[in-house]
């Protein structure tokens, strides 16, 4: 008889659950850790995760767990789904616990606060195991747990790692592709947050959808612009993660990012915008990294810089749009033309 996999998802957020469930639904072993008794006990007693999932029915089968050393020892696949702001804590939490015949898939969406670093950068620190995977796509929580058909990608070198998570996570609704190239799925699932926030903001201003039109596609072209110079294949920003995140995080109200812009476009502050929303938005702990980066690196990313000097230098809105309709350089697709410019 084969043994069935056993799964542990990290972290009690709204995607962390969603996927939890479709586990469980499958049949599969699955513990979700998080530090929150209270949220622990609700789970366990009523099958809700009232805070992050409101309304969503959960699999009775779905253990959650505030001890993490039995989560992890009982798991050969663990999903690492900690916002980016304390990834890094509980990865070296679990270190110790780790061995060679255990899966790593970071779900999270963002940089190490703390240094210029992806989430799968910290993973790779453990030499107990090196059979890591990125899951990244346009996965809102709540149209997941709503059984709204979605798709995902998981990407590693490691075709094991590969085939185990879609064996883990397919279904009726939910559907994993492949690609080999972790950094620029990655990469795509961090900054696509930052185009969040200004297409928020865009709607809040009521522009147009040409103008939204023109900001995803710009936005599109920084994104692979800074990926492919950290060795990303210009090619995954045509998928799922990349063109694929974009359009639903900059489209819908169900994104956090997207939030945040839309109420600073109303006339909010980043900290009252934040603090209203109640959730971690990535894409402003993103934005000052990329930006220093890109500057670093002699990127040109008008988009990006123009937001930062919006959030974080009091500069007026019109800086933002300038910046986007002033720029020097004149080609659409940078990677279709033969001089291989270095803007766009």
């Amino acid at each position: 008889m084969i043994k069935k996999h056993s799964v542990c998802v990290l972290g009690g957020g709204s995607f962390g659950t969603a996927l939890a469930n479709i586990m469980a639904n499958n049949g599969y072993q699955v513990s979700q850790w998080m530090r929150n008794e209270q949220q622990v006990e609700e789970i366990n007693l009523t099958g809700l995760n009232s805070r992050y999932l409101p309304g969503a029915e959960l699999h009775h089968e779905l253990l959650a767990t505030s001890n993490l050393e039995q989560a992890i020892k009982d798991s050969d696949t663990i999903f690492v789904s900690i916002p980016s702001k304390s990834f890094e804590q509980v990865v070296e939490r679990i270190a110790p616990l780790l061995t060679a015949d255990k899966m790593l898939i970071s779900t999270t969406k963002g940089f190490n606060p703390n240094r210029f670093e992806l989430m799968s950068d910290i993973l790779r620190r453990n030499p107990a195991t090196q059979q890591i995977g990125v899951l990244s796509g346009p996965n809102l929580a709540k149209e997941i747990a709503a059984g709204q058909i979605t798709g995902s990608v998981i990407a590693s070198d490691d075709e094991k790692v590969r085939s185990r998570v879609i064996e883990l996570l397919k279904s009726k609704t939910f559907r994993v592709y492949e690609n080999v190239d972790s950094t620029g799925v990655e990469l795509a699932g961090a900054l696509k947050n930052i185009y969040a926030i200004v297409c928020g903001l865009a709607k809040a201003l009521k522009v147009g959808e040409n103008t939204m039109a023109m900001i995803m596609t710009r936005s599109l072209a920084e994104m692979s612009r800074f990926a492919v110079h950290f060795g990303a294949n210009p090619m995954t920003f045509l998928g799922l993660a990349g063109m694929g995140d974009l359009i639903a995080t900059c489209s819908s109200p169900l994104s956090r990012n997207y939030r945040v812009g839309f109420a600073i476009g109303s006339g909010q502050s980043l900290d009252s915008a934040v603090e209203e929303i109640g959730e971690v938005a990535e894409g402003v702990n993103t934005l000052r990294m990329v930006v220093e980066e890109a500057s670093k690196h002699q990127l040109y990313m008008p988009l990006a810089v123009g937001l930062s000097r919006l959030l974080f230098d009091g500069a007026k809105l019109d800086t933002l749009i300038g910046s986007m309709m002033t720029g020097e350089q004149k080609w659409d697709v940078e990677f279709a033309t033969e001089k291989g410019t270095k803007h766009g």
